[in-house]
């Protein structure tokens, strides 16, 4: 996912139409791009956002309901804050989109001023969650140039094994283990241990597993 330079977006899937038009022309008149869907399906049918969104999002409809495309996005690893509004939810239906990741649930009727503050929220959490995104994408594809020894070496180091527990373990010498710890500095684009540690645990990388050559050094 490559991001962009777009304002955000705030995305309405509800089976009326009369709602989608009204929450259309509220969105549009505070400055937000705002693109409506008739169903959970039509929305699905779209390429995951690339920027930060707010999905306003009606529980019950024809086909797939607001549960379902929550947890379908869910599943795909989207990033859009779900706000949720519906005339016949109750305290569980809250509790239940709450506890899924939404950001907040609106019964009908609500106030325009209440659904505005959400929406700011919903987007706020949005734009965290894809610089989040983006921020283990970018370790991913570094992480990629690397070779299984520099990986090796890698969770070594995470680890907090010195080099020649590293070598013990790889069964190579401590001064090759030195050339490709530089190396997988380089290739990271870190320049100190803690760094790199930080980076790792970006994309929650774990860190070698103690084997008979460790065990052999630590005795040494």
């Amino acid at each position: 996912m490559k991001s962009n330079s777009s304002p955000p977006v705030v995305y309405v899937v509800d089976d009326d139409e009369l709602v989608r038009r009204s929450l259309q022309r509220l969105f549009m008149s505070a400055g937000h791009d705002a693109l409506t869907f008739p169903s959970a399906e039509s929305y699905l049918k779209q390429e995951l956002p690339t920027r930060a969104a707010c999905l306003v999002l009606d529980l019950q409809m024809p086909g797939l309901n607001g549960f379902a495309l929550q947890d379908e996005l869910t599943a795909r690893g989207s990033h859009e804050g779900i706000v949720f509004i519906s005339g016949h939810g109750d305290v569980p239906a809250c509790a239940r989109a709450l506890k899924q990741g939404a950001v907040d649930f609106l019964m009908k009727p609500f106030g325009d001023d209440q659904l505005l503050a959400s929406v700011d929220e919903a987007l706020a959490y949005s734009e965290r969650a894809l610089k989040q995104t983006l921020s283990k994408q970018g370790v991913q594809e570094l992480l990629a140039t690397l070779t299984p020894r520099e990986l090796e070496v890698l969770r070594g180091v995470i680890a907090g094994f010195l080099n020649k527990q590293i070598a013990a373990d790889l069964g190579t010498t401590e001064k090759t283990v030195k050339v490709h710890r530089g190396r997988v500095m380089e290739k990271l684009e870190v320049h100190s241990v803690a760094e790199l540690v930080r980076k790792c645990a970006v994309i929650g990388l774990e860190p070698g597993q103690t084997g008979a050559g460790r065990e052999e050094a630590f005795s040494s």
